[in-house]
């Protein structure tokens, strides 16, 4: 028990523990998708990935939330935190409550693009958006408070109540359907609430802000929004693109090879986490920023390395071990996928970094090689393999320019 006590005290700061918690969290995830993976095989399995990606599509969408939350927690004190975070919880739901009623009410044409078996699974996915919209909220305080506890308890109780209750309800009920994952991904958004403080939700009233912090609000919030919409087309847009140009079968095969590719960019999501408020508040205290960009950036070069390296080593391997044999025929194209993720992921850095400071040129820049990604799918999928190599000229154009800017910012500081 000493030497328990001696290792939380000395060795991991809440910092720290969050990161492992984080880790934790994308373990459970990872398992629920390649449970999924095994027990459904390719082609029911593309049915799930189109809701799994609708889950991280609003994952980013309520993000802006979270990160306009997280950063003017920290910036604002006293009675105007107060203002701040009432209106916010009222926006967002009713945001929440327009996203889920646009969801069901063209769930039936959602069907008939992605060629699902159902359109109930949207109908479901759609009730639950605006719990996500207040989850994320509530993250967004405690990021920006650096309550890591909080934090940690949130993400683990919905990536748990989802492993369990999907799970659950498949192997109790004997069903491989689309709406059981629906289900569970519902439930799980109303665990994803714990702990949440319910008096800083008030629904009815409104309060005013001064004008100037108001302006500061709504130029950060639509330039995140702006920002993470170039995430939603960077991350999500191969997998929906390749559900409606190519056969349910090669549809499930890619879902899965997106699946092993991104660990790069969900292990490097943590330290995105732990960026904006340490950049926020080093720039309140009148610190240099340039050092936390660059610890960060080495962490996220190396781990994208190694799993590249890993991919490119011993494909078969990973693709049998994660999904089994039914999904071998991906394994070539394996570490050509990561090499994509993990340019994608140090740009990444660099736009975060930005974006806390007020700096807004690499995120146009995202959301112009965004776009470009999408573009370059559209014209050129011939072949599943096509489609990953238009991925990744985007993505080292992308960098080449988030780099660029960098340096040239950098020159301009020094003038």
């Amino acid at each position: 028990m000493q030497v328990i006590s001696v290792i939380k005290s000395k060795m991991l700061t809440p910092e720290q523990l969050f990161m492992l918690s984080v880790l934790l969290v994308n373990a459970g995830n990872y398992g629920y998708n390649l449970i999924l993976g095994r027990l459904l095989g390719p082609e029911q399995f593309a049915d799930a990935a189109v809701l799994i990606t609708f889950l991280l599509v609003l994952s980013f969408v309520a993000m802006t939330f979270q990160l306009v939350t997280a950063k003017f927690s920290v910036i604002f004190e006293h009675h105007v935190f107060t203002k701040f975070i009432s209106n916010i919880y009222r926006n967002a739901c009713l945001i929440g409550v327009a996203f889920g009623l646009l969801i069901i009410g063209f769930s039936s044409q959602l069907q008939q693009w992605f060629h699902t078996s159902s359109s109930g699974m949207f109908v479901i996915f759609g009730i639950g958006v605006p719990l996500y919209f207040l989850m994320s909220v509530n993250r967004g305080v405690y990021q920006g408070q650096s309550a890591f506890k909080s934090l940690s308890i949130t993400y683990q109780a919905e990536m748990l109540s989802r492993l369990i209750f999907t799970l659950g309800l498949i192997f109790l009920f004997q069903i491989q359907s689309s709406i059981v994952i629906a289900i569970g991904i519902l439930i799980s958004f109303g665990f994803g609430l714990i702990p949440f403080k319910f008096r800083r939700f008030q629904f009815k009233t409104s309060f005013d802000l001064e004008f100037e912090y108001s302006r500061q609000i709504r130029r950060f919030f639509v330039i995140t929004a702006f920002y993470e919409l170039t995430q939603i087309i960077i991350n999500n847009s191969d997998i929906l693109l390749v559900k409606h140009y190519f056969p349910s079968y090669e549809a499930g095969l890619y879902a899965s090879l997106a699946l092993v590719g991104r660990i790069v960019y969900f292990l490097a999501w943590m330290f995105v986490m732990l960026l904006l408020p340490k950049v926020v508040q080093l720039k309140k205290d009148g610190k240099s920023t340039a050092p936390i960009l660059f610890k960060y950036i080495g962490y996220i070069a190396v781990i994208a390395l190694v799993i590249i390296c890993a991919c490119a080593i011993c494909p078969e391997l990973g693709i049998t071990l994660l999904f089994g044999k039914s999904y071998l025929a991906m394994a070539p194209l394996l570490w050509k996928y990561a090499l994509a993720t993990g340019l994608f992921a140090i740009s990444n850095i660099f736009a975060y970094y930005y974006l806390s400071l007020d700096r807004y040129i690499p995120v146009l820049f995202s959301g112009l090689f965004g776009l470009l990604q999408m573009a370059l799918v559209i014209v050129w999928h011939e072949s599943l393999e096509q489609v990953v190599q238009m991925q990744i000229a985007a993505m080292i154009l992308l960098l080449v320019f988030q780099l660029g800017y960098f340096i040239f910012d950098s020159i301009l500081k020094k003038a």
